[in-house]
């Protein structure tokens, strides 16, 4: 072991870098205090990572998994590094990329996205991660259930959103492999910003309704109109970037796929990640996470609810 540093960016598993006399690798680790058996199953990931290998070449090859805590203080797995550039706020605005390309590179996002859906879930053995029929159901009813035991404020809009979603539910889709945290910071381009190279961060993927895939990474789609105060989540907000609607269309060009009740799975996508930063809010509150940015987290999960509340009963547009 010669070098040991962690990522910076992103607000749940923890990354590092190791640098060793064999090689470069990635360290995956959960939070301290989170539930390992919720949404921090170190072995699930590597798991989704053994299944794409040969099926897949943006996903990082595994090396190992040690479910043993007494070894670092809790279950982690190592892959490969990849080397290229993950475009988040604190460094995209520096790159001077040009409104083309990030034109092309959001809608190699989007193209990756519908990529990631066409894989054959049975034939990769992906179909083993969960169960697709239901799928919708359970997620909102699951996510509704976790924002209840996460909640510290009262917010009048997120109680809207939990009360509508569970009576609109759409008709059920083919089910896909979903990565279910599908954005900028969690994938990878190659230095000349040519390519997408990689895409990073499976904890969350599973099997079911592509569409939920969608919604939630429309969700984090911030684009400029939205205000500054939504900026640091994303940087689809720049010059250039597909707009949401954009976006829907370019994803139903290249999926093929009905697009008819994508409200639904937006105003979802913003309850569920407005739910996962009440999680993480909460858990900086109750002193289980020292990280300073969690407890700023509050005004981006009332603002994420303001929109879904605001959606509500709206067109398809975005």
């Amino acid at each position: 072991m010669l070098e040991v540093s962690q990522f910076p960016g992103g607000f749940s598993n923890l990354t590092y870098g190791l640098r060793t006399t064999a090689g470069n690798y990635v360290l995956r680790r959960p939070p301290v205090g989170a539930n390992i058996k919720g949404g921090h199953d170190m072995g699930r990931e590597f798991r989704v990572l053994s299944l794409l290998q040969g099926h897949y070449a943006k996903a990082p090859t595994p090396v190992v998994y040690c479910e043993d805590p007494a070894v670092i203080g809790g279950p982690f797995y190592l892959m490969e590094r990849l080397e290229g550039v993950v475009l988040r706020p604190h460094n995209a605005a520096k790159l001077g990329l040009s409104p083309e390309q990030w034109r092309r590179l959001s809608t190699a996002l989007i193209d990756n996205l519908a990529a990631l859906h066409a894989l054959d879930i049975v034939e990769t053995g992906l179909a083993q991660l969960g169960k697709p029929e239901g799928y919708t159901r359970r997620q909102v009813e699951g996510w509704v259930q976790r924002y209840a035991a996460a909640a510290t404020d009262a917010i009048e809009d997120m109680e809207t959103l939990a009360q509508w979603l569970p009576a609109n539910l759409p008709p059920e889709q083919a089910p896909a492999f979903l990565h279910n945290d599908y954005k900028y910071d969690n994938v990878m381009f190659d230095s000349t910003f040519s390519e997408l190279i990689g895409v990073l961060d499976w904890e969350m993927s599973t099997v079911g309704d592509p569409l939920m895939d969608l919604g939630a990474a429309l969700a984090w789609w911030i684009e400029a109109g939205d205000g500054e105060a939504m900026y640091p989540y994303n940087v689809t907000w720049m010059p250039g970037n597909l707009t949401r609607q954009e976006a829907a269309e370019r994803y139903a060009q290249q999926s093929g796929r009905d697009l008819k009740h994508l409200m639904f799975y937006y105003v979802f996508g913003l309850f569920k990640n407005a739910t996962i930063g009440q999680q993480i809010y909460a858990r900086w509150k109750q002193g289980l996470a020292q990280d300073a940015r969690f407890g700023h987290l509050l005004p981006m999960v009332k603002q994420l609810a303001q929109k879904g509340a605001g959606t509500l009963g709206g067109a398809l547009r975005l």
